[in-house]
């Protein structure tokens, strides 16, 4: 019997093989030569990103979340743990009453006993038990690793946006304070009679299409910044303060490599090894459920001593007893069965879950360095798109300026400049942003040998 339940008990493959080689098709950076990720965050140019990073990690609900259930799985494991070892009960008691229809008169009862109680764990339950208890221990903790890394990469994400708001701000609002000039001067011309009225309709409408257009974009910026309030858990108005120094300034990662194989990027996905270790804690919920069919062995003694006391008279005894205890369900209309099919559902589920990560995470390494690569080709692109537009520009506003061109010829030329310079701004943000998705991809720095897995303390 011991075989059969060996041999029935689902096992953990040592690596799923629904993800291959063949299925990696984006361009690798740098080569593919692998470095190290750890604190992938320290390795922008902006000190700022680590302080923002280290206080949202520091008080974030979702790191204190997973720390939190840390602690439940790992009491769960001595709870199982201590299903192997004897258990040890004293008890005691002492009454004293009187009964109007005894002639007795008042009676004292009083027993003391030690109580013990093992069960031999024949069919490996207690073992599936705590092999189960375990793999949720583990699970939690890499769960912990993986809100540490999805927040630092939400902090950053954040970040970059509120970075390249604040750098789309001060276009916008360097554009309306020119615009406010243009009309004014405009307004002089019709006065005079240098200008027709429709042109001065036409530079106060591009003057107040400006200030909206910034209005906007720094209410944009507002509430990016109170995301990274939320995330970090720093007031705003400190907050403010103290990113003023770099304000509208895009951090620049430096620039990493990452390895060729698939597998082994997928080794740093701290929720990857999470999946893993929910697959192994179900095939150990299996163990146990088949392991309910089978009979139970226990022993059990007392030694306990008693007394009784009536009308002055007192009478002790001395108690004990040992012995085993064989315990073999029968008939129990089907609940045993039930339990074990639930079991190996929720192990195929875990099995499925696990596959599903494992291809998901593949996606995402690959959408990540499509997007890199993507934006890297074409910011060089856009940098000088948005600079002849600049330099054209300022060619129409000159002749504007000493009346050889119409301000029409200039609005537009200002439009397109204005466009140039956002779509440069754009490109930037998704450059620096398709690395911190690859650096998320990867994992963030976690790998299986940094882990702290159930012996490690986490600041509890």
């Amino acid at each position: 019997m011991l075989a059969l339940v060996g041999c029935s008990t689902p096992r953990l493959p040592s690596q799923p093989s629904s993800v291959g080689a063949a299925q990696w098709s984006a361009t690798l950076p740098h080569g593919g030569d692998a470095q190290a990720l750890t604190d992938w965050w320290t390795r922008f140019d902006d000190p700022l990103l680590p302080a923002l990073i280290g206080w949202a990690q520091a008080s974030n609900p979702s790191v204190a979340l997973a720390t939190a259930r840390i602690r439940q799985a790992r009491a769960g494991l001595r709870s199982a743990e201590a299903g192997r070892l004897p258990s040890l009960d004293l008890n005691a008691q002492a009454n004293r009453g009187r009964s109007a229809a005894s002639s007795l008169g008042t009676v004292t009862q009083y027993s003391v006993s030690a109580d013990a109680q093992w069960e031999i764990d024949l069919f490996g339950a207690t073992r599936a038990e705590i092999a189960a208890a375990a793999a949720r221990a583990e699970q939690a903790t890499l769960g912990w690793h993986a809100a540490r890394v999805s927040l630092a990469a939400e902090v950053a994400q954040t970040y970059v946006a509120l970075r390249s708001c604040e750098a789309q701000r001060s276009v916008l609002e360097q554009d309306a304070s020119s615009q406010q000039q243009t009309a004014g001067l405009t307004r002089e011309k019709v006065r005079v009679g240098f200008e027709a009225p429709a042109n001065g309709a036409l530079a106060d409408a591009a003057a107040a299409d400006a200030s909206n257009r910034a209005i906007a974009q720094r209410a944009d910026c507002d509430v990016l910044l109170q995301t990274l309030s939320v995330l970090t858990g720093q007031a705003p108005s400190a907050l403010r303060d103290g990113l003023a120094s770099r304000s509208a300034k895009l951090p620049r990662p430096a620039q990493f490599s990452v390895t060729t194989l698939p597998t082994q990027l997928l080794a740093q996905r701290p929720d990857i090894a999470a999946a893993e270790r929910d697959v192994v804690a179900a095939a150990a919920d299996v163990g146990v459920a088949e392991a309910a069919r089978y009979p139970r062995l226990s022993f059990g003694g007392s030694l306990g001593v008693a007394g009784l006391r009536v009308g002055g008279a007192t009478s002790d005894a001395h108690t004990w007893g040992f012995g085993p205890s064989l315990t073999l369900p029968l008939f129990d209309g089907g609940a045993i069965a039930a339990r074990e099919e639930a079991a190996r559902g929720r192990y195929d589920e875990a099995r499925a879950v696990l596959d599903d990560r494992l291809r998901r995470a593949v996606g995402e390494v690959e959408e990540a360095l499509l997007r890199l690569d993507s934006a890297t080709r074409r910011e060089a692109d856009a940098e000088r798109a948005a600079q002849g537009f600049r330099d054209y520009f300022a060619a129409a506003e000159e002749r504007w300026r000493i009346g050889a061109g119409s301000l029409i010829d200039r609005e537009d030329a200002r439009r397109t400049a204005l466009a140039a310079q956002s779509a440069l701004l754009t490109v930037q943000r998704e450059r620096v942003l398709a690395w911190i998705a690859l650096y998320r991809a990867l994992g963030g720095g976690w790998s299986a040998s940094d882990s702290m897995l159930a012996a490690q303390p986490v600041n509890l």
